[in-house]
């Protein structure tokens, strides 16, 4: 009879919660730690990690090609000395080394004592869905920061919890159950986007169990106010929920709290590679780091240098706990944020960051100036004719100069179009600071374009410059 490892004799399972606490534990832990003691707690799992990564054929070819050795990095000081990884050097991993690549450490364990797997792919947002594999220790604490996230909001015992993430081969649905049902005592309705329910079957749902946490992507969460409506529900007296805890990035807080009845909203952040990274806690002044599960770099799109404190640049993750399958040393998200300064009001010796302000590999350059195609739905919040769906065209005329269209929903009748577009269009080129076109479009009318009824995240913008 074959003998291998199963998911919790595959590694030190309590040893894991001492070293990763949540709750009052965490609160209790990190309150009295002092920013040098971090310092050393990230160094120590810094030094393990790369011991690991050089281990893997994909570090040893890629840090190999950039001269470093392993005597080049005694400390977590000498990080820049590594080079970035992104989601392309993962995609050509798995095009020379069908069909999951050479970068996630399991092809040199013999099979008796390979640990199992998770394996996802990542939703192909930005191109082919990339493979996504964790180990049981780095799958646990990746959940469990997630449940530390949502305790650390405030989640009330006994919850009820309605997911709008996505499932099938995508990460983000599947992790977030783990998280919710192992590490808190909610009860959790897996329902998932429009296409795995229906969006009229949940906000039955929500109804019918009594749902007072919603948790996905808002732009989802926003329509299905809009399904309740129309079911003849009213979100807030027939649907109570007390907490949203979704991705807020730059979208109008109080657009989303009024559509369901004002209950309090929550970001955090992170990809499918990484986990969670950061999450707003109770204080409301922006999203704290898990500094001690995550080295976070906030670099330059253009050099990959450091910017200073308060200005915005791409988020680079190295994930300090991942040593068993898949390290992730330095991987450019090309997501956007930046370090809010100041103290940590709860006491913790973690940064807080804004949370997600665009895609760098998503921008459009205008007569230059950066434009995130992201947040253009929270500029036009201020009218409340806009229904807050909306889609960035980005064309380039037969002269080679590079236009936007912004197409966007509103309530108003289509006579009055004429009369509001050049209100549209001041509004983006006073927050924008060029001008830009503006499309306005009746409700619903650009579903086909966003997927936003479809997809954990939606469309925003379409590129149409280099056809």
């Amino acid at each position: 009879m074959s003998s291998y490892p199963t998911y919790y004799n595959s590694f030190d399972y309590e040893a894991m919660r001492r070293d990763y606490p949540l709750g009052d534990e965490f609160i209790q832990r990190f309150t009295q730690m002092r920013p040098a003691e971090l310092k050393v707690l990230q160094n120590q799992r810094f030094m393990q990690l790369v011991e690991r990564a050089w281990q893997i054929p994909f570090y040893q070819r890629i840090w190999g090609e950039a001269g470093v050795t392993p005597l080049d990095i005694q400390s977590i000081d000498d990080i820049e000395k590594l080079p970035l990884i992104s989601k392309s050097d993962i995609m050509d991993s798995v095009a020379a080394y069908p069909p999951i690549g050479d970068f996630h450490g399991l092809d040199d364990i013999p099979a008796a004592e390979r640990p199992p797997i998770v394996f996802h792919t990542t939703s192909g947002t930005t191109g082919t869905p990339q493979p996504l594999i964790f180990g049981p220790k780095s799958r646990e604490v990746q959940a469990l920061l997630v449940a530390r996230g949502y305790r650390m909001m405030g989640l009330k015992p006994a919850a009820t919890i309605q997911s709008c993430y996505g499932h099938g081969m995508i990460n983000g649905g599947h992790y977030i159950r783990e998280a919710v049902t192992k590490y808190t005592n909610a009860m959790f309705l897996s329902a998932g986007t429009g296409v795995e329910t229906r969006s009229a079957q949940q906000v039955q749902l929500m109804k019918t169990f009594g749902v007072n946490v919603l948790v996905g992507f808002v732009d989802y969460i926003k329509r299905l106010a809009e399904v309740a409506k129309e079911e003849g529900l009213v979100p807030g007296k027939d649907i109570k929920i007390d907490m949203i805890i979704g991705h807020l990035g730059m979208e109008s807080r109080e657009s989303i709290a009024a559509a369901w009845g004002n209950p309090e909203l929550f970001d955090w952040y992170g990809v499918g590679d990484t986990g969670a990274i950061a999450a707003e806690g109770p204080d409301h002044s922006g999203m704290h780091v898990w500094e001690d599960a995550h080295y976070l770099e906030i670099l330059d799109p253009d050099s990959n240098k450091p910017v200073a404190e308060g200005k915005p640049g791409n988020m680079v993750v190295t994930c300090l706990y991942k040593n068993d399958v898949y390290p992730i040393i330095r991987f450019n998200t090309h997501d956007v944020t930046e370090v809010i300064p100041g103290e940590n009001p709860l006491g913790l010796p973690f940064r807080r960051i804004k949370g997600f302000l665009g895609r760098s590999d998503n921008m459009v350059k205008l007569r230059g100036i950066n434009i995130y195609p992201q947040g253009i739905g929270a500029m036009l919040e201020e009218r409340s004719e806009f229904n807050g769906e909306y889609i960035c065209e980005a064309i380039r005329d037969a002269n080679g100069r590079d236009e936007m269209i912004v197409k966007a929903e509103v309530t108003a009748p289509e006579s009055d179009y004429a009369a509001l577009a050049p209100v549209y269009k001041d509004i983006l080129k006073r927050k924008i600071g060029i001008e830009v076109l503006v499309e306005l479009c009746a409700p619903s009318s650009l579903n086909s374009l966003t997927q936003v009824d479809i997809r954990q995240k939606p469309i925003r913008l379409i590129d149409n410059r280099f056809k």
